[in-house]
């Protein structure tokens, strides 16, 4: 499996901007995606995950209620929709996939990563 992410850019604090990530390659029923992301000298971290399966979800809590994760499973697509962003959330942002089935927002479980897309919110 292949993942290509899109959609990052230079925005100022309180706007938005989407992410995208394609899957290509096969999937399963258990195949599931998530989003990490990374600032210089810092690990990388969870950002959000959905199940390709029943379209379950999970946040981090710096992000849960501003932004959205969603799936098209017949375009084998996973968005990230951010709102109302800070300067904090300047990072590379990463795309990954796994197929084991289980929800994880450790990054070690994730199997599949995309190359990364920079966002950057101005204060």
């Amino acid at each position: 499996v292949q993942l290509q992410a899109c959609g990052g850019g230079l925005v100022q604090a309180g706007e938005s901007l989407r992410l995208s990530c394609a899957a290509y390659g096969r999937t399963s029923s258990r195949f599931h995606m998530g989003w990490f992301r990374q600032t210089p000298g810092k690990e990388r971290e969870f950002v959000a995950a959905i199940r390709w399966s029943g379209g379950s979800t999970y946040y981090a809590d710096s992000v849960k209620g501003r932004f959205t994760v969603s799936g098209d499973n017949a375009k084998s697509t996973v968005s990230l929709q951010m709102n109302s962003l800070k300067p904090e959330d300047t990072a590379v942002y990463y795309c990954a996939a796994d197929q084991s089935g289980i929800l994880s927002t450790v990054r070690s479980r994730y199997t599949y990563w995309g190359q990364g897309t920079l966002v950057t919110v101005s204060s």
